[in-house]
């Protein structure tokens, strides 16, 4: 196994996420645009990809669920800016996105509490040793999930910083 890791042209590893980014909503005043990820190094027997969006610090009690994508061929490498920001679900190749935390499928961007310290938004690229998670349709974020832990053979992480 590589040296699995996920990077972006738009922010690196624990530094902040842009404006464009922030969610368009619950006063965010973003573009709710995804950013640009790409990873290299997966498992050689890697069959499928799957991406979450995570914040830890939202004060829910148990974080927020931005992103949930899952079933990306293993030929793909990278997702272009914006393409979780459709509200497609099934993107081809580049997978499926189930429904976020907002209650919307696809990207939601950060909008942290405003005046608090940053929050950390954690992009994790699930190498998957199945080609594909057969879920039932409309699943809620918690089963993909589940099943995308299920299945992971390693994961590469990369956590951008956000405060309003």
């Amino acid at each position: 196994m590589g040296n699995f890791t996920v990077t972006s042209s738009e922010f690196k590893d624990q530094e902040p996420l842009q404006l464009v980014h922030e969610f368009d909503g619950f006063y965010g005043t973003g573009q709710n645009r995804s950013p640009a990820l790409q990873w290299r190094g997966a498992p050689e027997d890697t069959k499928s990809f799957a991406l979450t969006l995570y914040d830890p610090d939202a004060p829910t009690g148990s974080g927020f669920w931005h992103w949930i994508l899952f079933d990306i061929d293993a030929s793909v490498t990278q997702l272009a800016a914006g393409l979780g920001s459709t509200d497609a679900t099934d993107l081809g190749a580049s997978g499926t996105q189930v429904t976020n935390d907002y209650g919307t499928a696809g990207y939601g961007g950060p909008c942290p509490p405003a005046g608090l310290p940053a929050h950390r938004y954690i992009f994790t690229v699930h190498a998957l040793g199945v080609p594909k998670l057969e879920l039932p349709a409309n699943p809620t974020n918690a089963v993909a999930r589940f099943l995308i832990h299920q299945n992971t053979l390693a994961t590469a992480t990369l956590t951008g910083l956000y405060k309003r």
